[in-house]
């Protein structure tokens, strides 16, 4: 879980079941090396995924510069984003056995690519700097990055509300590689689409984020939100959290944790932000969270939850406070722990701090998706279930219903 980080900070234990954690091969990702597991293999043969990194190569074996291969990643990555939009969201054939609404045929079509980028590039000539550069524009095409701009003029004349609500990657993959981020499936099902509430139609727009760390240091979050958030009306940062409930996260703590990434990466310390000098410890929601906890939105209870982890003022010692932060404390975990979605909630509402927005914001944590009984062993499960399709529509739906009334309180 991606709030789980607040109770274990340590790396994932290195089982893989389909996966390998074996050092990565040069100018192989640890991320990449696990496609060679037949799960991935089944899930972008089961959703008509499995030619999209084919394809891909085929563009690149055809560009004889800099330019020419930035087209094509852009180009591609585009691609593999909308197709798994308008497949989630039922536009086009679905390819295979496996449910429209699964967010993974995504996240491994994308890394097929980026090894196919990372090949072609060793041969090509061009520098490290470059090859940095188009997977840098592969990853924000293909994640709903470059598309989410808060909306435009034409929307304020129709009278649209701007909603943008951001998802993530699977993750713990080395515990089971099968796993669906719900918060990624929810990214896809509501891009583009217009929620109708009480105060008139609201045009959402989304995006999906790695689980890494250091893409976090480099500012991928405040490169893709700096430009929506100003246009938005609304916005909504989404992972997944606890079993069987939803959270509101009141209170975000400018603290990493350690556990490990998708990377099998750790970090430790203090939110690396432009500007530390300003850095507060704390930020805090502006979702409207009394009245989204008191509105029936669905199967799973949703909580205001204030509870963090800190050292007192003049303290040594991490501490937990039910109620929120004490003044002058040093924070250890934010409500949602001290991993990515605390730090997500943490960056987002520190850039809308720091733009001077008055715009609701915040983070919610989706229920943990779980497999149906009988299918809980990664070594011996399939893919997928009719139990865990249900949890994840389920999830979905009530966090749309959650935005719904997130937009008619703001």
């Amino acid at each position: 879980m991606l709030a789980s980080a607040a109770l274990v900070a340590v790396a994932p234990p290195p089982t893989a079941t389909g996966a390998s954690a074996a050092p990565a091969a040069p100018g192989v990702t640890v991320e990449e090396r696990r496609l060679d597991g037949d799960v991935p293999r089944r899930i972008l043969d089961d959703s008509g995924f499995d030619g999209v990194a084919p394809a891909f190569a085929a563009s690149l074996r055809g560009a004889g510069s800099y330019g020419q291969a930035e087209r094509a990643a852009v180009r591609h990555g585009e691609r593999l984003w909308q197709r798994a939009v308008d497949r989630a969201q039922g536009r086009g054939p679905a390819g295979g056995e496996l449910s429209r609404d699964d967010d993974r045929p995504l996240y491994w079509a994308r890394l097929a690519m980026t090894r196919e980028l990372r090949a072609w590039h060793a041969g090509s000539g061009l520098s490290e700097a470059a090859g940095t550069r188009l997977l840098e524009r592969l990853e924000s095409a293909s994640r709903g990055q470059d598309s989410m701009t808060g909306g435009g003029a034409g929307d304020r004349a129709k009278g649209l509300k701007r909603i943008v609500v951001t998802g993530f990657d699977p993750f713990t993959l080395d515990r089971d590689i099968r796993i669906s981020n719900p918060s990624g499936a929810l990214a896809l099902a509501l891009d583009g689409t217009v929620i109708r509430t009480a105060d008139g139609p609201a045009r959402v727009e989304t995006a999906v984020f790695p689980v890494r760390w250091g893409d976090f240091a480099d500012g991928t979050v405040e490169r893709a939100l700096r430009r929506a958030l100003p246009r938005a009306d609304l916005f909504v940062t989404v992972s997944q959290g606890r079993v069987g409930r939803i959270d509101v996260e009141r209170y975000n703590g400018a603290w990493r944790g350690g556990f490990g990434d998708n990377e099998n990466v750790s970090e430790t310390g203090l939110v690396p932000v432009k500007d530390p000098a300003t850095q507060p410890q704390w930020t805090t929601t502006t979702l409207p969270y009394a009245a989204i906890a008191a509105a029936g939105t669905g199967r799973f209870p949703v909580y205001d939850n204030t509870s963090v982890t800190e050292i007192p003022a003049g303290g040594t010692a991490p501490v937990v406070r039910p109620a929120g932060p004490t003044p002058g404390s040093a924070a250890r975990a934010g409500g949602g722990g001290d991993y990515l979605s605390n730090e997500i909630a943490y960056r987002a509402t520190l850039l809308r701090d720091r733009l001077g927005l008055d715009i609701p914001g915040g983070h919610v944590h989706t229920p943990v998706l779980q497999f149906g009984p009988g299918n809980t062993d990664p070594a011996t499960g399939t893919v997928s279930d009719p139990v865990f399709v249900q949890n994840r529509l389920d999830i979905t739906e009530q966090l749309r219903t959650i935005v719904r009334v997130a937009a008619e309180e703001s």
